[in-house]
């Protein structure tokens, strides 16, 4: 019986040592550039008034800027705008957009 506590002890401390290294072997990024790729794929904003998603990626921000400059608006993060002003973007957004594969329904 003893023997038998032994294994299940030595299998439980194998275990315990083998997670930190099975987590190193997860693929990360490699550098600045793709961990800024990566979040930028799995960006997504929230548009309350469509009851949608939309990726915030380089179109979406390409389209951002350019609502701004029709305004003649400085540059001011998405994230910073109170939630008018980031309805009157998904609104102006919707009636704009170029393309339907640019955001995701839910």
């Amino acid at each position: 019986m003893r023997s038998g506590y032994k294994n299940l002890a030595a299998m439980c401390l194998s275990a315990a040592l083998m997670s930190p290294i099975a987590a190193l072997a997860m693929p990360r990024p490699q550098d600045d550039h793709e961990r800024h790729e990566q979040e930028e794929r799995e960006h997504r904003v929230y548009d309350p008034a469509y009851r949608d998603y939309h990726h915030w990626d380089q179109r979406e921000d390409g389209a951002y800027r350019g609502w701004l400059e029709e305004r003649h608006e400085p540059y001011v993060d998405y994230d910073r705008l109170d939630h008018r002003r980031q309805e009157e973007y998904w609104k102006w957004r919707h009636k704009h957009r170029d393309h339907d594969d640019d955001h995701d329904r839910h």
